[in-house]
């Protein structure tokens, strides 16, 4: 049952009714939801528009059948910013799922290698594509890495915290404990693949929410029903991205 947590929501839910109704029959029975924020984050750049975390979950609470909002994502350690970030969310009342971001220092000196070898390179590029470069594409790669180490720059850092078994596992312990009937995931990931299918399987709900070209095919093809994102902009967007927005235009 849809109950309008804010005026806004209200307004919007007399224009786009055939939405709600739509996510009324979605969310027809005790629903969790999960946000696999990192893969979310991504979608952003190719929405063109920005989900509002606040409005997302007021949108949510609108819908009596939703038990719990579950959100994953990393925290820098010692980030002001990021741990911060991690509190707002809290306090948003999502059930917030963290552990520290994992940085990892990763080399790119070639001092030590033939400038025609794809050691070094086979770190940062899958072998498929680098078999495809020829001796000469090797060798120019290699000297811009070389052109970096000159600058005194050995090493980068990359970052990593992934939450792919976190989700599955807690999605198969809410099946089995908590009396879950649908399954809302917000992400794309193939790694989802496996536990989408087993809960299909067993009978349950299970519900895609994405957008074009950002789902991969193996979760594609468990045969969950996909929901496209862009529908419900309106009420997720931040508001000055809004087509009501006088500056923006219709």
């Amino acid at each position: 049952m849809f109950k309008a947590k804010t005026d806004k929501i209200f307004k919007l839910s007399q224009e786009h009714a055939e939405v709600v109704k739509e996510l009324e029959g979605t969310f027809g029975k005790r629903t969790n939801i999960y946000i696999d924020f990192a893969n979310v984050i991504r979608w952003q750049e190719k929405l063109n528009w920005h989900i509002d975390l606040k409005r997302l979950k007021q949108f949510f609470d609108s819908f009596d059948t939703i038990n719990l909002v579950k959100f994953y994502s990393g925290t820098l350690v010692g980030n002001i910013a990021s741990e911060k970030f991690i509190e707002e969310i809290r306090s948003m009342k999502y059930d917030v799922h963290t552990k520290p971001v994992k940085i990892m220092k990763l080399s790119i000196d070639v001092s030590s290698i033939p400038a025609n070898s794809p050691a070094l390179l086979e770190n940062f590029i899958r072998k498929p594509l680098l078999k495809e470069f020829n001796l000469e594409t090797i060798e120019y790669l290699n000297k811009k890495l070389k052109e970096l180490n000159d600058k005194g720059i050995k090493f980068i850092q990359d970052k990593k915290c992934n939450f792919d078994v976190e989700i599955g596992r807690d999605m198969l312990i809410d099946y089995e404990r908590n009396d879950i009937d649908n399954f809302i995931l917000w992400s794309g990931d193939s790694d989802f693949a496996d536990p989408v299918s087993q809960l299909l399987k067993d009978g349950k709900k299970v519900v895609i929410f994405g957008t074009a070209r950002r789902i991969s095919p193996e979760l594609s093809n468990t045969g969950a029903q996909i929901f496209e994102i862009k529908k419900i902009k309106e009420f997720i967007c931040w508001p000055r991205e809004s087509q009501k927005d006088p500056l923006l235009g219709p």
